[in-house]
């Protein structure tokens, strides 16, 4: 029988291929990571952006449903291929970009990883601090500092533990937290009146403009955006577990919380209930909203450890040498200082936050780019020890890979209706705000690269020859 220091290591772990002997995984404790990182506020106000954008709840609801299906399909895809190699996502953007040109998307990811913690807490924070006031709780600016310290401090000490932290910690608090959800859905929904039809778009077109934007918001989008996070922890998946049990784990994972919270949104906002969190709370839970609150935190708490997490990996992988609790720490003393900004200035929180929103334009074509490299040019079939060898037979640059992500930014941008102006492309501006930057990313970068990728003679990785087919 495992002792209690067995059941939870410590994560000494880095961005070496892990050792079968740690990977001790199950693709249910998968879904219970991903199913957390889901449960936060933040999709049930998605879920409500369809009717703010005109939509019936109908067509929401079966916008989020069909276009999250595709979105967590390769977000399942991408967690499979983390579990056959064993190695962190960032390390795997190796074979395609090389050993140096992944340094590229790797610092990226490393530092929106950072800006996304800080704007996490900031919701998680505003959310806390409406239900506390809205409960006689008042404190003013060091009630603020207070609440944003205890929640950093959390967030960091499971993210320093590492993956089997993070892991029993979802393991434990989730299905709490889906039962708490239950029975706010059940409560919110039997004081709303739904109104399935009534919808205030005017026209073809302004609907097809309202489905694309919601399709990139909480559709295909969603998914799509937790692609530079799957294989850093579906690494750790037993070896002996079946591909297929760990698609379907991480992508239900994802897909199950996102569809039921957005859909709840959208229900909230067709009725009229309106889709701000606090006011959700209060008004359905009254006194027992303080155990409601500490659940509510858990999303965007088991949001944040990820990033917290996947950044210091994506540090390691661009060449950071340090061990990666101390590569961390310093990510979540930047997130703190990025989070004391927030709190001191509240609009250039709330424009920040539209900026991040926006310029996840970049997973998209770099996503096309790894998974037609690993699918279909080499076909599954990785030489790993090439991945971190200094001469690695993965090149350091890959110039058609970087070509073909600036090319796929460039395409993504062009077709981008953000929330800000700088990240309103022509083409979508011109298409009466239709978004199709994920779209037009993935086949500019992906069709790029492959053909520039059959032009490349055969190489020799490890004794086996590749054909750039």
């Amino acid at each position: 029988m495992r002792t209690e220091t067995e059941t939870v290591p410590f994560d000494a772990h880095g961005v070496a291929p892990i050792p079968p002997g740690s990977r001790d995984c199950t693709p249910r404790e998968q879904f219970w990571i991903w199913a957390g990182a889901n449960l936060a506020p933040i999709n049930w106000v998605l879920g409500a952006l369809g009717i703010t954008l005109g939509l019936s709840l109908l067509e929401t609801l079966l916008v989020v449903a069909i276009g999250n299906l595709f979105g967590c399909a390769a977000f399942g895809l991408f967690n499979v291929i983390g579990h056959r190699t064993a190695v962190n996502q960032m390390v795997l953007g190796r074979a395609a970009f090389g050993r140096r040109g992944a340094v590229v998307p790797g610092l990226v990811q490393c530092l929106l990883t950072m800006a996304w913690v800080g704007v996490n807490t900031w919701v998680v924070l505003d959310l806390v601090l409406a239900i506390l006031g809205k409960l006689g709780v008042h404190g003013g600016v060091a009630l603020e500092y207070l609440v944003a310290a205890v929640i950093m401090i959390v967030q960091l000490g499971l993210a320093l533990y590492g993956f089997y932290a993070i892991r029993t910690f979802e393991k434990y608090t989730v299905p709490a937290t889906v039962l708490v959800m239950a029975v706010m859905t059940v409560l919110a929904l039997s004081q709303a009146e739904l109104h399935w039809t009534a919808g205030t778009t005017e026209g073809p077109a302004a609907k097809v403009t309202a489905i694309t934007q919601l399709m990139t918001a909480i559709g295909i989008g969603w998914g799509l955006s937790w692609l530079p996070y799957s294989a850093d922890y579906s690494r750790f998946v037993r070896p002996s577990s079946s591909s297929r049990a760990v698609f379907w784990s991480s992508m239900l994972g994802m897909y199950l919380p996102t569809v039921w919270l957005a859909a709840l949104g959208a229900c909230l906002a067709s009725a009229g209930t309106g889709s701000d969190p606090s006011t959700l709370v209060i008004g359905t839970f009254g006194a027992l909203a303080v155990p409601v609150l500490l659940l509510i935190m858990h999303g965007p708490v088991a949001t944040n450890i990820l990033n917290l997490y996947s950044c210091s990996l994506a540090a390691l992988s661009i060449g950071v040498r340090a061990a990666r609790w101390k590569v961390t720490l310093v990510a979540g003393l930047v997130a703190s200082g990025v989070l004391m900004i927030f709190v001191r200035a509240d609009s250039f929180a709330h424009a920040f936050d539209h900026w991040m929103v926006s310029i996840l334009v970049w997973i998209s074509p770099w996503a096309t780019i790894v998974g037609v490299d690993y699918l279909v040019l080499r076909r599954g079939r990785l030489d790993i020890a090439e991945l971190y060898a200094a001469d690695s037979a993965y090149g350091n640059w890959n110039k058609g890979a970087l070509l073909s992500l600036a090319a796929g930014l460039v395409a993504g941008w062009s077709w981008q209706y953000g929330l800000v102006p700088a990240m309103q492309g022509p083409l979508a501006t011109a298409m009466n705000g239709t978004d199709f930057s994920w779209l037009s990313g993935s086949l500019v970068a992906g069709g790029l690269y492959w053909l520039v990728s059959r032009q490349r003679s055969a190489v020799r990785v490890g004794g086996v020859r590749w054909e750039s087919r």
